[in-house]
């Protein structure tokens, strides 16, 4: 309903209720005056010729408007991929030569190498030239052992090389003194001579000697 239609509705709807109030003014005025049945007659015919116009019913509400006409577009219809098909064959299948496995001459083993001949058997052995406790006297006691009173035997051996003479002696017997070990080794060294050793073919030949020799202290 429009803003005019509600004003034209009220607008009568106040002149019915003044018109209500102002008979009711009137009958009561006519009532006191004795002009009652005068009034009411002209008011009755005053209504007979109003005519009060019925309220109109409020318009329908207008729709609203229909959306704009879109046409239906139907998705788009994807074809598949065409097939092809291609009669192609294979690529043939091209053997390989093989190559013929080496042949491999097979060799005799390789001998180790023989191990070195031993030496010629010795036939003689070295022997001194004199008696090796000769080649010492009382004049060869070490004054340092005489003090400590020191005696004893020392064995010891004595490499002997084809010259006949001592290369090497070694103690494999202390006499309980140092210093009549170390003596008896340096007196060997120095003094001793030695027929050397030969061998099968009567070539001489190094060889080892083992003595001993008695310290005992001279007489004071």
């Amino acid at each position: 309903m429009s803003y005019a239609n509600r004003r034209d509705m009220g607008s009568n709807r106040t002149v019915s209720i003044a018109i209500v109030i102002l008979l009711h003014v009137i009958l009561g005025y006519a009532l006191v005056s004795g002009l009652a049945y005068n009034v009411v007659k002209k008011t009755v015919e005053d209504l007979k010729t109003f005519d009060v116009e019925d309220e109109p019913p409020p318009p329908p509400e207008e729709p609203p408007p229909p959306p704009e006409n879109i046409p239906d577009v139907p998705p788009p219809v994807v074809a598949p991929p065409p097939i092809v098909r291609t009669n192609v064959a294979p690529p043939p299948v091209v053997a390989t030569p093989v190559a013929p496995p080496p042949v491999v001459t097979p060799t005799a083993p390789v001998a180790p190498p023989a191990p070195p001949a031993p030496p010629p058997p010795r036939i003689e052995p070295a022997r001194a030239k004199a008696n090796l406790a000769s080649y010492i006297s009382n004049d060869d006691y070490p004054s340092r052992a005489i003090r400590n009173e020191e005696q004893g035997t020392t064995r010891f051996r004595l490499t002997v090389g084809a010259n006949g003479r001592v290369s090497k002696c070694e103690i494999v017997g202390s006499s309980g003194s140092s210093t009549l070990d170390q003596t008896t080794c340096s007196i060997m060294e120095r003094r001793a001579r030695f027929t050397p050793a030969t061998d099968s073919t009567g070539k001489q030949v190094t060889d080892t000697v083992t003595s001993s020799i008695r310290w005992v202290l001279p007489d004071r």
